[in-house]
């Protein structure tokens, strides 16, 4: 599934990429077999945990999701919008 989705949305992005560049940026067969055992992992201890602890980890999923929507900052340098001309140029 999360093979598939990821080598045909990479392979559509790149199609006048060259080689190199698709291999880059396709995720290997490893990548993908160990997000496999991790996912299937986190499914198996998640099915250990009481309701009150998937209560909060709900929660705090709640609380990541909204901080990372509503700040995203990746150190790069804020632009402002230039300032409107206050004194455009008369025609008469």
């Amino acid at each position: 599934m999360f093979r598939l989705a990821a080598r045909s949305m990479a392979l559509a992005a790149f199609t006048d990429a060259d080689d190199w560049a698709k291999g880059e940026a396709m995720p290997s067969d490893d990548e993908i077999t160990r997000v496999r055992r991790l996912v299937k992992r986190v499914r198996e201890e998640l099915d250990d945990l009481t309701d009150e602890d998937r209560a909060q980890i709900q929660q705090a999923v709640i609380v990541v999701r909204r901080t990372r929507a509503g700040v995203v900052s990746l150190g790069m340098p804020k632009v402002r919008q230039p300032l409107p001309d206050l004194r455009p140029e008369r025609t008469a």
